[in-house]
C-alpha cells in the first residue's frame, strides 16, 4: 500500500462532517491493508506513531526544505521502517542524523504526503474524536461489534494492537482482552455539571461526593513488588516519583490498580499551585515536548489521593458499581483515599462544596454509585462542579503586548477542538489572568510551536492546552464557530493534557444556555 492511499483517506475524513462517510472511507482503506501494514496505518490515521516519541518536534521538521517528489512512490512499509530508524537514533550526532534521515524521507514524498508526515510527526493529526472514528472503522472492516473494539482498545491502550486482534481473531480475540496489572488503561473522565441543583436532581440520591483536587491525574499499578505510575496520557513516570512508588509498595495487598490525583502541599497542608505540582512531571531534558517549570529551593513532595480501585488482589473491578469499588478502595488505600459523602442530602452537599473551595480545591465531583468504571469515556456518571465555567482550549496564537507588556507575547487566540477531526475552531481571545511569570514563559515557549507570524501575532501549531475560566458564551459572527467566550481569563496551562483532550466546540456551544446578558 502506498502512503498516498493513507493520505487520501485522511484528507477525505477531514473534508466531510458526516461520521458515517468518515467511517466508511477508513474501513475501505483498512480492508485493503496487508497484515504487516495494519499497525502503522491504524496508528497514523489516529494521529499516532507506533514508535512513540521520535525526538523530533516542529523546530526540527520545519527547518527542512526540500523539493517534493513528482509522483507517489513511498510505501507504508518504507515510511514505517524510516520512522523506526529515526526512533532508534541516540547519542552524539543524533540531531544531525535525525535531520539527514528526515530530509531523505521528505524528499521522496509528494506535496500532500509531506504535509501529512509533518502533521503526523508534530502531533497535529492527534485528535480524540478521530481515534474514535478509526475504532468504528476497524469494527466495520473486521466485521466485529463496535462495542468489543472500544472495550478492547480501552483495556489495551493501543488501537493498532486492538485492530490486529480484530482482523486476526475476530470477536473472540477482542473479548480476550482483560485489565492487565502493569499496563495502563484509559482513565474515566468527568463531564462538567451545569449547576449543583441540576446535577443533584439528575442523580436522585444515588451519589458520592468528593473534593475536586487541583492536582495531576495518576494511575498506579502494583503487582507484587513491582510498582508503576502513569499519567493521564498513560506516560510512565515511575522513575520520577519515588515517594509514590514507596507508598504504594507498602499498601496491604499483593496486586492493585488505583486511580487518583497527586499534588504538592504547602507546610500548612493547603494545595500548592497546579504548575508547582506539574513541575515534577516535566518532560525529559532534550525533549521538544512543552513543559512548565517553577523555581524551587527543594524538590516538592507529592501526596497521593486515590478515588477509585480498578483491581485488587486478582479481582477486576471495572464492571463493579462505584459503591463496591469504594469499599475496596477504603480497604486497601485507607487514609490515602479521598473522603467521600455517600448519599448526602442537598444541604450537606452545598456545605461540602463551600468547604472544598475554602480549603483551596477546585470544587467537587459528584459520581453515580451504581455506575461501572467506563474507561476512556466522558459520560454523565461523573460530573464536576466548579464555581465558574472552565474550558480546556488550544492556544492558536498570541499577539505582542503593548504598554507594560511591550516585548511579551500576551493576548491569546483560543480554539476549541473540532469533534469531527478538523482544525481547532477559534472562539475568542484573552490576556486576562496572565501573570508576569506566565508572560515570560509564553514569550520564551511560543516560538518553539510557531506556525507563522505577522507584524502583530505569532500563530502556533495546536499543541498547547490552557484552562480558561469564563462567565458564559454568546453568539458571535466574528468567529467561525458562531460563538464567543464572555469575560475569558487564564487559569493555568495544562501540560498534562494533549490537544486531543481539549474541550470541543460542542462543549462551548452547550454553555450558551448558561450565558447571562
Amino acid at each position: 500500500m502506498l502512503l498516498s492511499d493513507v493520505v487520501a483517506a485522511s484528507d477525505s475524513v477531514r473534508a466531510t462532517a458526516s461520521r458515517k462517510v468518515k467511517i466508511a472511507g477508513l474501513a475501505e482503506l483498512l480492508g485493503r491493508a496487508e497484515s504487516d501494514e495494519l499497525l502503522p496505518v491504524v496508528a497514523w490515521l489516529s494521529g499516532e506513531l507506533p514508535q512513540g516519541k521520535l525526538g523530533t518536534g516542529w523546530r526540527t521538521v520545519a527547518a527542512i526544505e526540500v523539493e517534493p517528489a513528482a509522483t507517489p512512490t513511498l510505501t507504508v512499509a518504507a515510511v514505517d521502517e524510516a520512522l523506526s530508524e529515526l526512533a532508534a537514533i541516540s547519542g552524539s550526532g543524533s540531531v544531525a542524523r535525525r535531520r539527514e534521515l528526515l530530509t531523505g524521507l521528505l524528499a521522496r514524498a509528494i506535496d500532500a504526503e509531506r504535509t501529512f508526515l509533518i502533521r503526523l510527526l508534530t502531533g497535529e493529526l492527534r485528535q480524540g474524536a478521530l481515534t474514535a472514528i478509526v475504532a468504528e472503522a476497524v469494527a466495520v472492516a473486521a466485521e466485529v461489534p463496535a462495542d468489543l473494539v472500544r472495550r478492547a482498545y480501552m483495556l489495551s491502550g493501543r488501537l493498532p494492537v486492538t485492530a490486529a486482534a480484530a482482523f486476526g481473531g475476530g470477536a473472540t480475540a477482542l473479548a480476550a482482552f482483560r485489565l492487565e496489572v502493569g499496563r495502563p488503561i484509559q482513565p474515566m473522565l468527568a463531564s462538567p455539571g451545569a449547576t449543583l441543583d441540576e446535577v443533584l436532581r439528575e442523580f436522585d440520591g444515588d451519589l458520592s461526593v468528593e473534593h475536586k483536587l487541583d492536582g495531576a491525574r495518576i494511575q498506579v499499578h502494583r503487582n507484587g513488588s513491582q510498582v508503576r505510575v502513569f499519567t493521564r496520557t498513560l506516560r510512565d513516570i515511575t522513575s520520577g516519583v519515588p515517594e509514590l512508588v514507596q507508598l504504594v509498595s507498602e499498601l496491604p495487598c499483593d496486586s492493585v490498580v488505583l486511580d487518583g490525583e497527586t499534588l504538592a502541599l504547602t507546610d500548612s497542608g493547603r494545595p500548592r499551585p497546579f504548575q508547582e505540582t506539574m513541575s515534577r512531571f516535566a518532560a525529559d531534558p532534550g525533549s521538544e515536548e512543552p513543559r512548565l517549570t517553577v523555581n524551587s529551593t527543594r524538590e516538592l513532595l507529592l501526596h497521593p489521593y486515590f478515588f477509585d480501585c480498578l483491581h485488587l488482589d486478582g479481582v477486576d473491578l471495572l464492571d463493579a458499581p462505584l459503591r463496591e469499588r469504594r469499599k475496596a478502595l477504603s480497604a486497601v488505600a485507607g487514609e490515602h483515599s479521598i473522603p467521600a459523602l455517600i448519599d448526602p442530602d442537598p444541604e450537606t452537599v452545598a456545605e461540602y462544596f463551600d468547604g472544598a473551595l475554602a480549603a483551596g480545591h477546585e470544587g467537587i465531583m459528584i459520581k453515580s454509585l451504581s455506575a461501572p468504571y467506563a474507561a476512556g469515556r466522558r459520560g454523565r456518571a461523573w460530573r464536576k462542579i466548579k464555581p465558574a465555567h472552565t474550558l480546556d482550549l488550544v492556544v492558536l496564537g498570541a499577539e505582542w503586548g503593548y504598554g507594560r507588556r511591550t516585548g511579551y507575547l500576551s493576548n491569546l487566540h483560543l480554539g476549541a477542538r473540532d469533534p469531527h477531526g478538523g482544525d481547532p475552531v477559534m472562539v475568542g481571545k484573552t490576556f486576562k489572568g496572565l501573570t508576569d511569570a506566565l508572560l515570560r514563559w509564553q514569550t520564551a515557549e511560543f516560538p518553539r510551536h510557531e506556525r507563522s507570524r505577522d507584524e502583530h501575532t505569532v500563530y502556533l501549531w495546536p499543541e498547547l492546552v490552557v484552562e480558561i475560566a469564563l462567565d458564559g458564551v454568546q453568539t458571535s459572527s466574528r468567529y467561525p464557530g458562531g460563538v464567543a467566550l464572555r469575560f475569558a481569563r487564564v487559569v493555568r496551562y495544562r501540560p498534562d493534557k494533549e490537544p486531543a483532550q481539549a474541550d470541543t466546540i460542542d462543549a462551548v456551544r452547550a454553555l450558551m444556555a448558561g450565558a447571562t446578558a
